[in-house]
């Protein structure tokens, strides 16, 4: 009996009934019936989201996933961004609590959609669009392990006369699992599904370099709040920019409050100088850049 046979048979079993006998633990540490996972808050079961294509490096840097799963059933998600410009500082990121059976649910969902099996989907000939950027997908549970990146995903719309039928039903099914990820309130057992909170990071990436030019409209400057100057801080990142992890009371009662009085324009100001500073709240399972 394979991975997905197992994942509907029990799904099928916690769906009908809550009891059950003493719970059985997998490699991987969960504690209830079911395709195995970790249990921990920062142990990572499925995510996806989106990388590349044709964008600063300042949003590759920074950029969050859609959607982390964690073994406790702790879900943090992309919350409602302001539409303003410039937009703020610090992402909106929001968290949902889902329970064992919500999880097993969402496991059965990502194994509907081949994640287990599927291999990446790159070819930019069969999809004939430039630029694009890859859906990337995660997961971790039972015996998997492993990252699927697929290019363009959302950005077709008729099947391109070069892609394989093959192809076209893996990204439909990957589709449909995008969707049902992005609607979880809709489908997974009643009362699995907590009401969403604004998300607490403990710390975020924070990527520093020269001012990027002047901003239009102009800013107001803030001052950096902590005490090693900029013109000192991070390893390098690339594209022009120096990485650094912020946490602790330094995040929560220095860095955080001022970067959210300011906007993804704003000019920060240390020892007299102007930069360019952007902010990348950690995830559970992230710990340096």
């Amino acid at each position: 009996m394979n991975l997905r046979q197992i994942a509907s048979l029990t799904l099928s079993a916690i769906v009908l009934s809550a009891c059950a006998d003493a719970p059985t633990t997998g490699g991987g540490g969960s504690a209830s019936p079911g395709v195995p996972h970790g249990n921990a808050p920062s142990d990572l079961v499925l995510r996806w989201g989106y990388e590349g294509g044709f964008t600063p490096p300042e949003f590759q840097l920074t950029n969050l996933p859609s959607f982390s799963l964690y073994g406790d059933g702790t879900i943090v998600r992309q919350g409602a961004q302001i539409e303003i410009y410039p937009g703020p500082a610090l992402p909106a990121i929001e968290t949902v609590r889902i329970d064992e059976p919500g999880v097993q649910a969402v496991i059965e969902a990502a194994l509907d959609a081949n994640l287990d099996t599927v291999g990446d989907l790159t070819d930019m000939g069969s999809v004939a669009i430039a630029d694009a950027p890859d859906t990337v997908f995660t997961v971790r549970f039972g015996d998997v392990d492993r990252t699927v990146r697929v290019y363009a995903l959302t950005d077709l719309g008729v099947k391109p006369p070069a892609m394989p039928d093959e192809e076209q039903e893996a990204r439909k099914r990957l589709l449909d699992l995008i969707q049902a990820l992005s609607s979880l309130e809709t489908w997974l057992p009643k009362g699995s599904i907590s009401e969403a909170t604004v998300y607490e990071p403990s710390g975020a990436r924070i990527f520093v370099s020269k001012l990027r030019g002047q901003p239009d409209p102009p800013q107001s400057p803030v001052e950096w709040p902590l005490d090693t100057p900029l013109s000192d801080i991070g390893e390098d990142a690339g594209a022009g920019f120096r990485c650094v992890v912020v946490t602790g009371a330094e995040w929560t009662e220095q860095l955080r409050p001022a970067a959210e009085m300011a906007n993804q324009l704003t000019p920060w100001v240390s020892e007299g100088r102007r930069y360019t500073v952007a902010f990348r709240p950690l995830l559970p399972d992230e710990t340096a850049c």
